[in-house]
């Protein structure tokens, strides 16, 4: 099942499978990465209401987190990368060594966790956008790098208030 949303990043795809979020896809969509059907559209299916609900409320500056019932499928290492990216907080950016460093690696295997961390099918519910380069930089964005800024500014601007 899937839905569609407006927000200030374009249109959002989210994708529920087994009761949880599966995916949260930027324009323009691709295929399942899996190769399996996404199932008919389901405006009102409880999981993809409460996602639209939650995101909604994130862009309008009102949720700093998010409480829904993610299962994002990858190997076990783009997992335990991406449960790193859930205990990023809101308002707040990590390097990829660090992410690195969490999961007892070195530094070298920052390459390994932005490509991880490229991979990520949930973004935004799973802060992929909170991870920048050693140097501070913004370093790529799977959403695009316009995108990434626009979500780090929204985050930003609310952490002040």
């Amino acid at each position: 099942m899937w839905t569609v949303m407006e927000s200030p990043v374009g249109d959002l795809r989210i994708v529920e499978r087994g009761g949880a979020v599966s995916a949260i896809e930027f324009t323009p969509w691709r295929p399942p990465a899996d190769g399996r059907p996404l199932g008919e559209r389901a405006d009102d299916h409880p999981v993809l209401g409460a996602a639209v609900r939650q995101l909604t409320e994130y862009f309008a500056g009102d949720r700093t987190t998010f409480d829904l019932p993610v299962a994002p499928r990858g190997t076990e290492f783009q997992e335990r990368v991406w449960a790193q990216l859930q205990r990023i907080p809101f308002g707040e950016t990590i390097t990829y060594g660090e992410i690195a460093g969490r999961l007892g690696q070195t530094a070298a295997a920052s390459r390994a966790v932005g490509l991880a961390n490229g991979r990520n099918p949930i973004p935004i519910v799973i802060p992929c956008h909170r991870v920048i380069g050693a140097d501070g930089s913004l370093t790529g964005y799977a959403g695009g790098m316009d995108r990434k800024q626009v979500l780090l500014d929204l985050e930003r601007q609310d952490a002040l208030f």
